[in-house]
């Protein structure tokens, strides 16, 4: 299956994980996993449950990449960071990488400047043509995803002003190309040069 509703969990979730990839630099056990996300709650979640689920979410997209891009999770600076997190969303969510760059590099490529609900709906509808497999969303589970898209384009500089979703240009590190390059991740690298 080619869709998947995995983006439900959270945005991109940056502070949370750079304490993931400094974990899983460190290779802790699953002793040490346990007691510094449940017991010393790194996370900072209202529950033990609540911070399992988000340490799992994140772990599964980072561990998709390589420790160098964990590297740039844990030590970037804030841009750094989040194009990393970009990076590691787009590979773990085929919606999100075929969202920009079927919708977003659309738009750009029109010379309009905003995304609109309707876009999102001929969207999910298309992906329904081009996964066969896929399930229907429940309409709670497609609004979820679409809030958490739009708020990681808004978090890695795509969109601006809000509910009005505004598009902007965004350039991407050469650092994070370099990434991406060196560890044939084209398709990540295409999606984020939504705007070139």
């Amino acid at each position: 299956m080619r869709y998947k509703a995995n983006i439900t969990a959270g945005a991109l979730l940056v502070y949370e994980s750079r304490k993931i990839a400094g974990l899983m630099l460190t290779e802790v056990s699953p002793d040490e996993w346990k007691q510094v996300i449940e017991d010393q709650n790194i996370l900072q979640r209202l529950s033990p449950a609540s911070s399992i689920r988000i340490a799992n979410f994140i772990r599964s997209r980072l561990r998709l990449m390589t420790p160098d891009l964990w590297e740039l999770v844990k030590d970037g600076d804030s841009v750094t960071a989040t194009q990393a997190c970009l990076a590691a969303a787009i590979k773990h969510c085929r919606l999100l990488g075929d969202y920009l760059d079927i919708v977003v590099r659309g738009q750009f490529n029109k010379l309009e400047d905003r995304l609109t609900p309707r876009l999102w709906e001929d969207f999910v509808l298309g992906c329904k043509q081009r996964d066969p497999e896929m399930d229907g969303f429940p309409l709670t589970t497609a609004k979820k995803m679409r809030t958490n898209i739009h708020r990681i384009l808004n978090e890695a500089g795509y969109l601006k002003g809000g509910r009005k979703w505004l598009l902007q240009r965004v350039d991407i590190l050469p650092e994070i190309l370099r990434y991406l390059k060196n560890n044939d991740e084209e398709y990540v690298l295409r999606c984020m040069q939504v705007t070139k």
